[in-house]
């Protein structure tokens, strides 16, 4: 599982960040893209990362604001060239159907996939609930309907305890395929093997959060509580919180502020106004990093690798080259 950022800046595209869009690449996990947000030449950030548009099946839209939706049509016309068949999802608030067939329609774009649209009941609630993730959102604070999305992981079947199995003398080879999928298992001795004996705890599954655009509100809390990642906006730094409250967005400090009470192992800054140009944008990673040490401002084209271990505030983020997914 890894996140990529194929937009980190806000409101209009500028030099070095294009507007929103944020990857979450479950390859591993379901040979799938999910996408959340397509903000104008989201698909043109795609042709410098491994990501084909048809391997995206689901996009999962923050708010109906230009700077999150304008890519959507042309990467939804993109996917029909490059082969894109499998049926395509797209969740988000009321309105986001009218705007995506309005677009088709006038410009006369015909599909070669399926389209479905969910659009959110006010409140939030439950998004998705398949057989490996749950994904619910919560409405925010912003100058339209915005909402957090949740995104969290099935927990996983421990590990076989081969030593055990070894000091049980039980032969290697089907038999531990058996055992893994949780089936017990008869030796030729007539001994009778029962599969959860040997097989250890589960491993928790791992907790995403990606946030709109928002000011403080309460349920930026209910969402990030004990996430693995937390991605947030920081439209303003230290200092800037009244400005911040005004134009309906956070600062750096109130984020790091939610991750810190909440038990978040990792905060990732986007939404970056270009009035944090180049390296001054570090200055907003420096200042939550005095309430949230695990702290990164991120950047277009950055991968992380989200492990399944807990992270802690005190690991270090590191970045990860991106799987092919070809």
């Amino acid at each position: 599982m890894q996140l990529e950022f194929l937009g980190t800046g806000a409101g209009v595209p500028a030099r070095f960040r294009n507007v929103t869009g944020i990857a979450l690449r479950l390859l591993e996990e379901r040979n799938s893209v999910w996408l959340f947000d397509a903000g104008e030449g989201t698909q043109h950030q795609m042709l410098a990362s491994t990501i084909r548009p048809r391997k995206v099946d689901k996009i999962f839209i923050t708010h109906l604001h230009g700077d999150h939706i304008y890519g959507l049509p042309g990467l939804l016309s993109s996917r029909s060239f490059q082969g894109g068949e499998d049926t395509l999802h797209i969740y988000g608030p009321k309105g986001i159907r009218q705007f995506v067939e309005t677009s088709l329609h006038l410009s006369q774009t015909h599909l070669t996939y399926q389209l479905k649209f969910t659009e959110l009941p006010a409140e939030g609630g439950l998004v998705y609930e398949g057989p490996d993730f749950t994904v619910t959102a919560l409405p925010l604070d912003h100058k339209i309907l915005s909402y957090g999305y949740r995104i969290v992981e099935h927990d996983l079947p421990g590990e076989l305890l081969v030593n055990k199995l070894h000091e049980m003398a039980v032969p290697a080879g089907p038999l531990y395929g058996q055992l893994k999928r949780g089936q017990d298992v008869t030796l030729a001795d007539g001994r009778t093997i029962i599969a959860k004996d040997v097989i250890g705890p589960a491993k928790a599954g791992r907790k995403i959060v990606i946030l709109g655009d928002t000011r403080k509100t309460a349920n930026i809390a209910k969402l990030a509580q004990d996430a693995d990642v937390l991605v947030h906006e920081s439209t303003y730094g230290k200092g800037e919180a009244q400005l911040a409250r005004k134009y309906y967005h956070s600062t750096s400090m109130q984020a790091a502020t939610v991750a810190a009470e909440q038990g978040v192992g990792r905060l990732f800054l986007t939404h970056i106004s270009a009035r944090y140009a180049g390296k001054s944008a570090n200055e907003l990673a420096y200042q939550a990093q005095t309430v949230f040490k695990n702290t990164r401002v991120v950047n277009d084209f950055d991968v992380f690798e989200i492990p399944l271990a807990k992270q802690t505030n005190s690991k270090p983020i590191k970045l990860t080259m991106p799987k092919d997914v070809d």
